[in-house]
């Protein structure tokens, strides 16, 4: 007889966290690395756990058998997708990448569509990225850091897989995408938020086609060169079990830019792009040239004469989307921007009907001066983008000025008269002993009218009546570090050598600059404060209080609440912030309620014109990214209110 003992119970149970359980049992291998328990259930049944362990190919050699030649099981489909996934990181084996994007393709679009996975199923969103970082992995280049595509065979376990390229998609407007980046192993530092909407397909940044350096006499609007557009790669798959047991596949590789479209059909289903709006637009910003402007911009006013422009489309120019241009403050630089830029063209119903445009200066030459810069670009960028003058969306210009970006802006949106010249001149500029040319520039900068394509300005944290940080020892101070741009300095010389009393006032050459416009002393500020924002345009103000005190006599550390509040603004919100309010939630919130409003008045049936012959057409987005961004409320009745409230905006 033999007499069986144990010193302790082969099954126990022990209380833990249940943090600690659910790692376990939501446990997968993109998440942990481990496999998840529904794919072990399927290696357990089949008797395979141990052979994964010890070889893993044979493991699924046979596994592959059974899938192609038992009854239609899901569960042998989603655990070979998980399992090629797997032995792919470890062995770093190209073709098994493929194989878990093609198993994972076959349980998600099973050929009898009673096996379509439930929603309930969590494996349907692990097979959904199982999928795209399967594709992503077996696409990229050997240093994995580029993916080139072209039709080609891929090598898998059981056999092969023909592509054909279609290259339909890989453009953005007039622009063609090469030279593709995936974003899946990409780390995002800076942005508040990644957005992501989860769904099927590689999530890559595309670069637009290099462009010629123009000449000086092409100067212009254009795409910034170092763009990078988020688009979606997506591989359909002619499945079905022979084919899987052949080895012999076929499938098209198709390129979606994400901020165009949301949806693709597939087995006769809607089925949701991977959305990643944040890494492209992050990756564009980690480029050094992006932030080079910012002091340089400020020390050197001839900085951007050698650009081939200074204003410049953060994405192809679209028929029918309204321009929104970004203008940044002193020292500053277009990517201050990044994260309202980012919040906003995560939102589909911001997407579909606007297109944002960044203006770049020399922040420390005279605001006047920038804004005539401002003026002509905008004026050129029309006439060059719209000759015949039938896109509406382009005199529906939204501009965002930030600090003395907000006193460009209402360059833009003012009916001046004579009345800013009349401050620094008692004579016409044609009566001065200078050139006809620099008459012409006087005439241009100091005698503004409301620019026709601009119809709302929104201000933030905008010095209309001085910063006293300008006036202060370290403003002076700082100053005197900026040299004045060259055609600035030109026409100054012009003026103040041949007419020694035309002036009213001289200030010294080497003052005469940005720090000295926005200062409350400067008799011109004073003028320009006095002139409203013209009715022809909209006008609304953010603006920063910091601390807890009583709004109106609050500042910023930079502009005091007093300085910033127009009463013309349609609307004015009352941030509790610094000076650098623009990445606020409470700001970017705001700016989304009123472009959308702006929207509504402007282009209440959509701006766009009839495409031209040729072209592809915008596919209106989903309100799918609502499920991450969510909706603003609307504003509540008043004209000024504190943080968290704002006016209603016409």
């Amino acid at each position: 007889m033999l007499l069986l003992t144990c010193c302790g119970t082969p099954i126990q149970v022990e209380r833990v966290e249940p943090r600690e359980v659910a790692h376990e049992l939501d446990s997968n291998v993109l998440s942990t690395g481990r496999l998840s328990e529904l794919t072990r259930i399927v290696l357990h049944r089949e008797d395979l756990l141990k052979r994964f362990q010890s070889d893993p190919e044979g493991a699924l050699a046979n596994l592959h058998r059974t899938a192609t030649t038992a009854k239609p099981d899901p569960d042998i489909l989603f655990a070979l997708a998980e399992m090629s996934f797997s032995h792919a990181r470890e062995s770093d084996k190209r073709s098994y990448f493929m194989a878990a994007a093609i198993y994972a393709y076959a349980f998600l679009f099973p050929e009898d569509p009673k096996q379509r996975p439930s929603g309930f199923d969590p494996r349907l969103r692990t097979a959904s990225d199982i999928y795209n970082r399967g594709l992503a992995n077996a696409i990229r280049s050997t240093d994995r850091s580029q993916v080139r595509f072209r039709s080609r065979r891929f090598e898998l376990p059981f056999g092969s897989i023909d592509v054909a390229y279609d290259p339909t998609g890989a453009r953005w407007g007039d622009e063609v995408l090469h030279d593709f980046t995936p974003a899946d192993e990409l780390l995002v530092k800076g942005l508040t938020i990644r957005y992501r909407r989860p769904g099927l397909g590689a999530s890559l940044a595309g670069d637009i086609s290099p462009q010629v350096k123009p000449q000086a006499e092409e100067r212009g609007f254009q795409v910034a060169p170092d763009l990078k557009v988020p688009v979606t790669a997506l591989l359909r798959i002619d499945l079905s079990r022979h084919a899987l047991a052949q080895g012999h596949l076929h499938g098209t590789i198709e390129i979606h830019p994400t901020l165009e479209q949301s949806d693709v059909n597939i087995a006769g289903q809607s089925v949701p792009l991977e959305i990643d709006t944040s890494t492209a637009y992050a990756l564009r910003l980690s480029n050094p040239k992006v932030w080079k402007s910012e002091f340089a911009g400020f020390l050197n006013g001839d900085f951007f004469d050698q650009a081939a422009t200074q204003l410049v489309g953060l994405e192809p120019y679209r028929r029918g989307q309204i321009p929104v241009v970004f203008i940044h403050g002193t020292g500053s630089g277009t990517g201050r921007w990044a994260n309202l830029i980012n919040d906003l063209q995560s939102d589909p119903a911001i997407r579909q009907s606007f297109q944002f445009w960044s203006f770049s200066y020399a922040t420390g030459n005279p605001a006047a001066f920038s804004a005539f810069q401002l003026r002509t670009a905008l004026e050129d960028a029309v006439r060059k983008l719209d000759p015949e003058g039938k896109d509406p969306a382009l005199r529906r210009m939204v501009l965002i000025g930030h600090s003395q970006g907000g006193l460009l802006a209402k360059w833009m949106a003012i009916d001046s008269g004579s009345r800013l010249w009349d401050t620094l001149s008692s004579k016409p500029p044609e009566e001065l002993r200078i050139s006809p040319e620099h008459a012409a520039v006087l005439r241009r900068v100091f005698f503004v009218a409301p620019l026709p394509e601009v119809r709302r300005v929104i201000f933030i944290a905008t010095p209309h009546h001085g910063s006293f940080v300008a006036e202060s020892p370290i403003g002076q101070f700082l100053a005197r570090f900026a040299s004045l741009g060259g055609p600035v300095l030109t026409v100054l010389q012009d003026v103040t050598a041949d007419n020694p009393d035309a002036l009213k006032f001289s200030p010294d050459s080497t003052r005469f600059g940005s720090v000295w416009s926005m200062s409350g002393d400067n008799p011109l500020l004073k003028a320009f404060a006095a002139i409203p924002v013209s009715p022809k345009i909209v006008a609304h103000s953010i603006i920063a209080v910091d601390g807890t005190g009583p709004i109106e006599t609050g500042d910023d550390g930079v502009v005091t609440y007093q300085s910033a509040h127009i009463p013309e603004a349609a609307s004015e919100l009352v941030v509790r912030s610094e000076h650098s309010v623009q990445a606020n939630p409470q700001t970017v919130r705001e700016v989304r309620r009123i472009l959308l409003r702006h929207r509504e008045e402007f282009c209440p049936q959509g701006c766009k014109p009839l495409a031209p012959a040729g072209s592809r057409p915008f596919a209106a987005a989903t309100g799918a990214m609502q499920r991450i961004v969510g909706s603003a409320p609307m504003a509540s009745q008043k004209s000024k209110v504190p943080v968290g409230q704002q006016a209603s905006a016409p």
